[in-house]
């Protein structure tokens, strides 16, 4: 039974070797991804490419185009005289239907401390969480988990429920595997499509702490946990939240700061951005985002012109936009640095027969618009040769003729 680490304080979950520079996490818990607990497989073992940048550690993909997390409007309280000091505060045996359609639910076992210490969205939260399958087994428990309220965090099911817990508050929540773990599970102890039980206590919520202020080591851990987590998102195959958390990861990291960093610093914080502008790439490819994963392939290529993942995830989008020669050159110079590649190999394979068919395809276009002038060419010159042939033939005869005139008429002077 694992742990949750990528959100808790001070703490980053480890992952397990990847291709060809950094590691994979671990399918999250219910907090979110990883605990670090032995190697993890590949995102995509059939192409090394795909398998996300990893270590201890795209128009830019502007996320106004990704849906939030589904929104829910806080109920109201009751009045006081209903509520009966904090006895019987909002019928501890009613179950609140969140998003109307039954397939997330709330009920308060034991009381908050009243709606204003409600946490807002942004919010650091620390809550204690246990996490039960329909036939009881538990299959998480956190004495202490952190995270960040309507980053993403962690599952939909907490995101959108404790929001409308107060502090204090302990809560039963009933989720459909829509807001867990959906149609992956989480390998190995919950199912694909399996429905959860969670019981959360709201230990405490508190505002994030100041971005400028953060030592080159805190926004180096926080933009990790940001990018495990979109990692986690893209096993789960889903890109859309997936992109959401790398784009937080690099909001971090690009934001302005009142502490001076140490040269180790710098250069950790811009491997961090490269892993993260990597799988964003990769994460816009797979939703057809060709141009905002050439926007973000090009971003990691100004900082490291010779980054193979980066040249050929490049590579990947020219040639689906047909740009095939441009494609094969960008390939060529990834193989360049890597002779040994059967990725880039494969890749190229492919390229440079896709592009030899669109020639030929163009070739037999343009002989059809021209009336297939190769054909017609052989004849012309036939009837061309045959043209002059014979004017030459009857000029030479008429030569001749005319020099024997001309010789007769000399013999029949000379007789007279």
């Amino acid at each position: 039974m694992g742990t949750v680490a990528a959100g808790d304080d001070g703490a980053t979950g480890r992952s397990a070797a990847m291709a060809s520079s950094g590691e994979e996490p671990r399918s999250g818990s219910p907090g979110r991804a990883g605990n670090g607990n032995g190697p993890e497989p590949a995102l995509d073992t059939a192409e090394d490419f795909e398998v996300l940048e990893e270590e201890e550690e795209e128009e830019e993909e502007d996320l106004s185009e990704m849906p939030p997390l589904e929104d829910v409007s806080r109920p109201p309280a009751p009045p006081p005289e209903e509520r009966g000091g904090r006895e019987a505060a909002e019928d501890p045996q009613e179950w609140l239907d969140v998003l109307g359609s039954g397939l997330l639910k709330k009920k308060t076992l034991v009381p908050g401390r009243g709606e204003d210490t409600r946490p807002r969205k942004g919010q650091d939260v620390t809550v204690r969480l246990k996490a039960a399958l329909e036939d009881g087994s538990v299959v998480e428990e956190n004495p202490a988990l952190t995270f960040t309220l309507g980053d993403c965090d962690v599952v939909q099911a907490l995101d959108l429920c404790v929001q409308l817990l107060e502090v204090g508050e302990t809560a039963l929540i009933v989720s459909d595997a829509k807001y867990c773990y959906g149609a992956q599970g989480r390998s190995p102890d919950i199912p694909p499509n399996a429905a959860l039980t969670l019981e959360v206590e709201l230990l405490k919520a508190r505002d994030a702490p100041d971005l400028e202020l953060l030592s080159g080591k805190e926004k180096v851990e926080l933009a990790n946990r940001k990018r495990e987590r979109g990692n986690f998102f893209y096993q789960q195959a889903d890109y859309v939240l997936a992109i959401n958390s790398y784009d937080i990861a690099l909001k971090i990291i690009s934001s302005s700061s009142k502490v001076d960093f140490s040269p180790g610093e710098e250069a950790e914080l811009l491997d961090v951005k490269v892993k993260c502008l990597n799988n964003l790439a990769a994460s816009q490819l797979k939703l057809d985002h060709y141009e905002a994963a050439l926007k973000s392939c090009n971003l990691v290529l100004e900082h490291q012109p010779g980054n193979i993942k980066a040249l050929f995830r490049k590579g990947k989008v020219l040639a689906q936009q047909g740009e095939f020669r441009e494609a094969i050159s960008i390939l060529k110079a990834a193989l360049k640095l890597e002779p040994s590649n059967k990725t880039i190999h494969a890749e190229l394979s492919k390229l440079v027969k896709k592009h030899a068919d669109q020639r030929n395809v163009e070739t037999e276009m343009y002989r059809k618009m021209l009336g297939n002038p190769s054909a017609a060419g052989a004849p012309g010159k036939c009837k061309d040769k045959l043209r002059w042939s014979i004017p030459w033939k009857w000029l030479f005869g008429a030569t001749a003729i005319a020099l024997g005139g001309v010789a007769l008429s000399v013999v029949i002077a000379a007789r007279n």
